[in-house]
């Protein structure tokens, strides 16, 4: 197969095994593994293009498998997006199971696309999306089965270059010796300005490098190559700099202003497996005012930007008549403050109700105007109801500035239990600045009360099965939040407030507790806030064995705790270190639009327990403000 290359105007041509061989080798391993649709591609709606008629390959790499990332939305609009393009094509890949993986190394089966089932290392970008740290081992794996160099400065010119993007590129150093460049912001149009430079400095004859600095005049892409940093005796990062005129000193996150003119499918790959969510996602907005200070995502996806209300029920009619789904999953960070919520759901359901297709709302606050929603949506089938108080006790929720009381879940399950849910699930956080065991003990005491609720309604009048999940997962301090400068609690403290919740649950009968394993959260800690020295330990824990981290079964932390020890790296370091106000943190040489003087004024009012009020009620000058018309709340 041709593949464009470094020759002016010209492509380039690949000696290579008949591709009728390697297609026999991958239907004989089909017939070996767990769930094979995973890797037979075909699916209706995936979009098929002619490999010669493109000018440009672009490889979209999910590092988990098929059915985690065939769930991420993202995937879907940039898939659908790069394939818009009349000259450009864009296929997926995922991170293969660990059956399928040991077939294609003992077969020398490279890493392939679904589509076309084309080696990696054939395309021309190969982009990662970035949702979780703890499938960055999982980007090594992908780039040694698809014959890539994993460094990027050992890559030669014809190599594929490497890129990523999505919320773990706001710290991108961990990852900076593998990726060639990283795209910062909303990803719609800049995804496809960096196609268009790569293909445009191709054709030009532009070195590797040269294209690279080529990138570095799109907003939002960042190339680490191009910036040196310098360490202080202590550790801690003395500077960071550009080594060359073309890298800005900030870059600053793209934005993308107006959602109802930005690219969104009408349609979408439907699997032949089953997925984790198996259902039309809807983006109704992107941003939340709210500003909980644990929130990486409430903090990047700033500001709000709401789809119109007639744009929505015109993709979620073309959505469903392309894919067949029952359920529509209305998604944003808190979908309960959409301005025209309750009029879509009575709209959708007067479109959907002869197909009884669902409604389903996550992301719900506490306080957001609920009820009439779940009057509306009651005539369709009933799914779980998600609610996240965060925290036990008020004074933690103002710590955090949740900006929730417990009358306001009280009331909440309460509609819910009348209007004939059964099934309530509660998210929690342990381990959050200034936690008490006196606020452990108010998510017991929590949880008591929504089951009382359930049993207050008259038993002929409320749903069977009662079902009160609550869940805790440990706080990983994350970049970009007032809590960036925070220690995570050490595992032996988790570990005695886990043990000590599990017991004060036990005596709630009708009430399921789920908790995360420590040591992965404390790992997730290590590479949020790392810096470029992380990248060390990642390699070698990935060549002691790591991967598919975020598997419990394939977890393996002692292989984790001896690539430290090898490297030399203290994780203590970057998990359970408090930061100094004036201490340059290694995503410093980034504008996420929020500014770092707001994100520490958070800090004093959350030490404070002080609450900030939602920016919808008047601006908190986050930072926003300097950007004229990007936040409808900064006047």
């Amino acid at each position: 197969m041709p593949s464009c290359g470094s020759e002016p105007g010209g492509c380039r041509q690949v000696k290579e095994e008949n591709p009728l061989t390697m297609h026999e080798k991958i239907e004989a391993m089909l017939e070996k593994v767990q769930k094979a649709p995973r890797y037979t591609g075909g699916e209706m709606n995936t979009a098929v293009k002619d490999w010669d008629e493109a000018a440009l390959r672009f490889a979209f790499c999910f590092p988990d498998t098929y059915e985690i990332g065939m769930s991420h939305l993202g995937m879907k609009i940039l898939y659908h997006g790069i394939n818009s393009q009349p000259d450009m094509l864009c296929e997926r890949v995922f991170m293969p199971w660990v059956d399928m993986k040991a077939l294609m190394e003992a077969e020398s089966v490279p890493l392939f696309s679904l589509e076309s089932r084309t080696p990696i290392s054939r395309f021309d970008v190969v982009g990662f999306t970035l949702q979780y740290e703890m499938s960055y081992t999982n980007i090594l794996a992908m780039l040694k089965l698809g014959g890539i160099p994993l460094k990027n400065a050992e890559r030669a010119e014809d190599d594929p270059i490497v890129v990523a993007g999505g919320p773990c590129a706001f710290n991108p150093e961990p990852l900076a010796e593998f990726i060639d460049a990283f795209m910062v912001g909303d990803g719609e149009e800049q995804i496809l300005e960096l196609n268009r430079a790569i293909l445009e400095g191709r054709r030009a004859g532009l070195s590797r490098m040269d294209i690279l600095k080529s990138l570095c005049s799109i907003q939002g892409v960042y190339v680490p190559a191009l910036y040196d940093v310098s360490y202080n005796e202590d550790g801690t990062i003395a500077a960071m700099k550009p080594n060359c005129p073309e890298a800005p000193e900030k870059v600053m996150k793209a934005i993308i202003t107006d959602l109802n003119t930005t690219y969104y499918p009408t349609e979408i790959p439907v699997p032949y497996t089953d997925i984790v969510h198996d259902r039309i996602m809807l983006e109704i907005m992107r941003g939340c005012t709210r500003g909980c200070r644990f929130c990486q995502a409430g903090m990047l996806y700033r500001p709000v930007r709401e789809r119109s209300l007639e744009n929505l029920v015109e993709l979620a009619v073309s959505l469903e008549n392309a894919t067949g789904y029952e359920d529509i999953s209305l998604s944003s960070l808190s979908s309960g403050d959409y301005t025209c919520l309750a009029e879509l759901i009575r709209e959708l359901i007067r479109r959907m109700k002869e197909k009884r297709v669902s409604i389903s709302l996550p992301s719900l606050r506490l306080d957001s105007i609920l009820k009439d929603s779940l009057e509306e949506t009651q005539s369709t089938r009933k799914t779980s109801l998600t609610f996240a108080p965060e925290a036990g006790t008020q004074r933690l929720r103002d710590v955090i500035n949740k900006g929730v009381t417990e009358d306001d879940l009280i009331e909440k399950v309460r509609d819910a239990f009348q209007g004939g849910w059964s099934s309530v699930k509660l998210y929690f956080m342990m381990g959050l600045p200034t936690e008490t065991y006196d606020d452990l003990d108010g998510i017991a005491d929590l949880a008591g009360k929504v089951v009382r609720e359930y049993f207050a309604v008259p038993k002929d009048q409320r749903a069977k099965g009662l079902r009160v999940t609550c869940s805790a997962s440990v706080f990983v301090p994350k970049p970009f939040t007032p809590f960036q400068w925070e220690p995570q609690d050490t595992q032996e403290v988790v570990r005695e407030k886990q043990r000590h919740l599990v017991a004060a649950l036990k005596k709630v009968k009708g009430v399921n507790f789920n908790y995360h394993e420590s040591d992965l959260s404390y790992l997730e800690a290590c590479f949020a806030r790392g810096d470029r020295r992380m990248g060390q330990v990642l390699l070698r824990a990935f060549e002691k064995g790591c991967m598919l981290d975020g598997w419990g079964e394939h977890f393996k932390y002692q292989a984790w705790r001896e690539a430290f020890e090898e490297t030399g790296v203290d994780p203590a370091f970057y998990a359970f270190r408090r930061r100094e106000k004036d201490e340059i943190l290694p995503w410093d040489f980034i504008d996420c639009g929020v500014t770092k003087e707001f994100l520490w004024r958070e800090k004093e009012r959350a030490d404070a327990a002080v609450t900030t009020k939602d920016c919808r009620k008047g601006c908190n000058g986050c930072g926003l403000q300097r950007f004229k018309g990007v936040c409808s709340f900064c006047g």
